[in-house]
């Protein structure tokens, strides 16, 4: 039964449950529209994007309810505790500890070491989280023999293995993942004596629209395993693809440049310079087209207040169309994770 707030219900009373309705939601599939006005924030509150990436919000504070909707004031040094929630849908925005990590709304104490799935051993030190991977078909490409390697899944099993395609199944000189394999390293570094690993990376988290890719490396001065992320767009979701497809043949078309320079935007600050990023297009059999061969670039930010910082992005060179569609992403996914908009000027 629908309850209505009036004259029956004590406007504290009412306040509260309108609040907690409004917070306790979780992210929509797809972003819906956003308020034309910005959110009226009290003094000193910082607007920021929601957990969600869609609409900003006012950041919460320390002792005041958050949700995966409405993320706390990270650089203030806050998180969001669900352990007082049965439900984990609400929880309370707290000072993160020193030495204490905080990985997809758990808190783990400094030295705790947890498997977010059976494919990765994590650590926490120092407030930092370090992971390793226990398959190590990441670690291990395959070699010349194999120049079409595809991952499968074995029932039973948690780790992929590698099988190679034929020539005739991939077209335009490779395997999606191709585009991530060049940046994958195994090397000696002698200045530090440490055996370099760097896996792939993976597929972008969207098929259009911004999203991110991840890999793991221990290219570091501890040669620890740690998660590194990327920001990345195959192609926008509004863009209109219609005619930039060849009407015979199989090969997919990269979207050309911009004609006009776009700004990246991310959590409430923009790129100082301005790109013309590459998109990939469509392929004519219904097959996916996907990155074949990217670089990852550093994009610097300007920040209210002045603050600058530094992200990495993904910039498309070459498309691919196969049949080994990306499939779910999201391991090692933070649930807050900001992801930048373009705009056009």
């Amino acid at each position: 039964m629908m309850m209505m707030c009036g004259r029956s219900l004590l406007p504290a009373l009412c306040t509260f449950l309108l609040f907690h309705t409004a917070i306790s939601q979780k992210c929509p599939a797809q972003c819906g529209p956003c308020p034309d006005e910005p959110p009226n924030c009290a003094p000193d509150v910082p607007i920021v994007l929601d957990g969600c990436a869609c609409c900003p919000v006012c950041a919460r504070q320390q002792g005041e309810r958050c949700s995966e909707v409405m993320p706390c004031q990270e650089d203030l040094g806050l998180y969001c505790d669900f352990s007082a929630e049965p439900q984990g849908d609400v929880g309370i925005c707290m000072v993160l500890e020193g030495g204490k990590c905080v990985f997809n709304g758990a808190l783990y104490n400094d030295g705790e070491t947890f498997q977010p799935s059976c494919k990765y051993h994590c650590t926490c030190q120092d407030g930092q989280i370090g992971c390793v991977p226990r398959c190590n078909l990441d670690l291990q490409l395959p070699g010349p023999d194999c120049p079409f390697p595809r991952k499968v899944t074995v029932p039973g099993e948690c780790c992929e293995k590698w099988v190679c395609d034929s020539k005739e199944e991939v077209a335009f000189g490779g395997f999606a993942m191709a585009a991530y394999r060049p940046e994958a390293t195994l090397g000696v570094d002698m200045g530090t004596n440490c055996i370099e690993q760097t896996t792939e990376w993976s597929a972008c988290s969207k098929t259009c629209g911004l999203g991110h890719s991840y890999r793991v490396t221990n290219r570091n001065r501890r040669c620890e395993m740690q998660k590194q992320i990327r920001l990345c767009m195959v192609r926008p979701c509004d863009e209109d693809t219609e005619g930039l497809i060849e009407k015979k043949g199989k090969r997919c078309v990269r979207v050309k440049k911009s004609e006009k320079a776009v700004h990246f935007e991310y959590n409430n600050c923009v790129s100082v310079h301005s790109y013309k990023p590459k998109f990939c297009g469509e392929c004519t059999d219904g097959r996916c087209c996907t990155p074949h061969s990217t670089r990852t670039a550093q994009v610097e930010f300007r920040c209210p207040k002045g603050r600058t910082m530094k992200k990495p992005v993904m910039f498309i060179n070459t498309c691919v169309c196969h049949n080994n569609c990306p499939r779910d992403t999201s391991l090692l996914q933070t649930d807050n994770a900001k992801f930048p908009r373009l705009t056009r000027y």
